[in-house]
């Protein structure tokens, strides 16, 4: 089974996250699948960015739901770079894509995207949200998905089988042998995140984890060899 290296928001540990440049730095480094988070604009538009307000990550403040995407393109995210569209990712890099949605409604805008660029082979599709994984996928058939939790316990597994995700994203720092064993029972793929140390990634590869999301490219070098 291959190891997959999933870059978390692109490689956020030495770009500015979830931005262009950081998205062409985990293409370079050969990660294998780019992670990106999905937030609507005011008027509708399906941009880049983790929070749902832009204090933490651009020199503006309030919520990305109440600024149009004019307004979010006037901000600098980081280095210069600017808060992409989803589209301008899919037409910058080439590499498959894990795209993060936050709700419903974002579900029905990627959908939307998805039919238009068919790129169910290209974009799976993550999420916190149980009923934004089950609306992805009513709205587009064949879609890859993938059920992320931060705290949970085994529960987690029958969650993912209820909405018909493949894959468990699941925060190693609570991930146990258990969860596990119960995981693959049903069938499940685990990826674990955030790995990005040496004892991380060594726990990752002996719990025979299906890949890492990293926000260092160094992983990818440094996983294949690590027992």
């Amino acid at each position: 089974m291959n190891f997959l290296t999933i870059g978390h928001r692109g490689v956020m540990g030495v770009e500015p996250e979830n931005t262009l440049r950081s998205f062409a730095a985990a293409q370079q480094a050969g990660l294998d699948l780019i992670e990106l988070d999905l937030h609507l604009s005011k008027d509708g538009a399906l941009v880049v960015m983790h929070d749902a307000d832009v204090d933490r990550t651009t020199d503006g403040t309030g919520p990305i739901a109440e600024k149009t995407l004019a307004e979010l393109r006037a901000l600098d995210a980081g280095r210069g770079e600017r808060v992409p569209l989803f589209e301008e990712v899919l037409d910058a890099v080439k590499s498959p894509l894990q795209a993060e949605i936050k709700d419903v409604a974002a579900a029905r805008a990627l959908a939307d995207v998805m039919h238009r660029r068919d790129l169910v082979s290209r974009v799976e599709v993550s999420s916190f949200h149980d009923e934004a994984v089950a609306e992805i996928a009513r709205l587009v058939p064949g879609v890859r998905t993938a059920l992320v939790a931060s705290r949970y316990g085994t529960d987690v597994v029958e969650r993912a089988k209820a909405v018909g995700a493949a894959t468990l994203c699941l925060n190693i720092r609570r991930l146990t042998l258990e969860v596990v064993e119960h995981a693959r029972a049903a069938d499940l793929k685990i990826i674990g995140w955030v790995v990005n140390t040496q004892d991380h990634l060594r726990l990752v590869r002996a719990l025979q984890l299906d890949g890492a999301t990293t926000d260092y490219p160094e992983i990818k070098r440094t996983g294949r060899f690590t027992a």
